[in-house]
């Protein structure tokens, strides 16, 4: 998918919590994309940082362990990453289990802060609270903060970010499930017959419009999609196509992320309708 915008000169730091983004919903997350959205207007990508950790032990007893991490750092590396691996370290309680720690947060806002210097804008990858303070950090240095993350993203650190987007709405970042399984060759994102994820910003009555992002560009503030710079469309939908467990009276809302297929429109004004509408996530306020 191209990425529309006017050359840039600004510096971007993508920063990545991969551990978060794994337990959270990603674990089928593309980084080339991500780097894309990264670098939508242009920006060159002067920091790219994937934080990760690796168990020894582990890797010594399973190969297939061994193996994927292995095979996962080089496709990182591939894309242009750095890998910052931090081993994890064994120890025993007043009880003697044995236990893990590899924590890579500090290593992450440490190296966040310092290199902010440099950068015009940075990119942080996770949902993970702890880092709300040096995010501030940064923006006191002058530094637009970006957060990218998926499932129990933390409230304060969406707040505190100058933009936070669910990775879920970025086309294609992780692949779209159909029925609880893997979707399958469907036309690509945007397109009729695709899977796209979105939020219901309008409803009345028995009916509304979800808004999805087609095209990640660099205006990604311009909702208004009768305006030709818009990133984003539009899809109408009915409320038998909603989910049992998603009340109408709740909507619309910014909060839910659906996730939907699109159609050629019923409505005599639309271009889409959204059908077969799924509850995908929450994002707190």
């Amino acid at each position: 998918m191209s990425i529309r915008g006017s050359l840039s000169f600004s510096r971007v730091g993508v920063y990545v919590d991969t551990a978060n983004m794994y337990r959270n919903g990603g674990f089928r997350m593309r980084y080339d994309v991500l780097r894309d959205f990264a670098c939508r207007d242009g920006a060159e990508p002067a920091r790219l940082n994937a934080y990760v950790s690796f168990d020894a032990d582990r890797a010594r007893a399973d190969p297939v362990y061994q193996k994927s991490t292995q095979r996962f750092y080089s496709l990182l590396r591939d894309f242009g990453y750095k890998v910052m691996i931090k081993e994890v370290r064994w120890y025993e309680d007043e009880n003697g289990k044995r236990y893990g720690k590899a924590n890579a947060d500090l290593d992450l806002s440490v190296d966040m802060l310092l290199q902010s210097e440099n950068l015009d804008r940075v990119l942080l990858v996770t949902g993970d609270g702890d880092f709300t303070r040096v995010v501030s950090a940064v923006q006191n240095r002058g530094c637009r903060v970006e957060v990218v993350a998926l499932d129990n993203a933390s409230a304060d650190l969406r707040r505190e970010s100058d933009l936070f987007v669910s990775g879920y709405l970025i086309p294609d970042l992780v692949p779209a499930f159909s029925n609880g399984g893997p979707a399958g060759d469907e036309e690509p994102w945007g397109e009729i017959g695709s899977i796209v994820r979105g939020t219901c910003y309008f409803h009345k009555q028995n009916y509304g419009f979800m808004r999805f992002l087609r095209i990640p560009g660099p205006k990604l503030w311009l909702t208004d999609t009768q305006n030709p710079d818009s990133p984003y469309e539009t899809a109408y939908f009915n409320d038998s196509s909603l989910p049992d467990s998603v009340d109408p009276l709740n909507l619309p809302s910014y909060n839910h992320i659906f996730q939907f297929e699109l159609v050629e429109s019923r409505h005599p004004t639309g271009k889409f309708e959204a059908r077969n509408i799924q509850f995908l996530s929450w994002v707190p306020t």
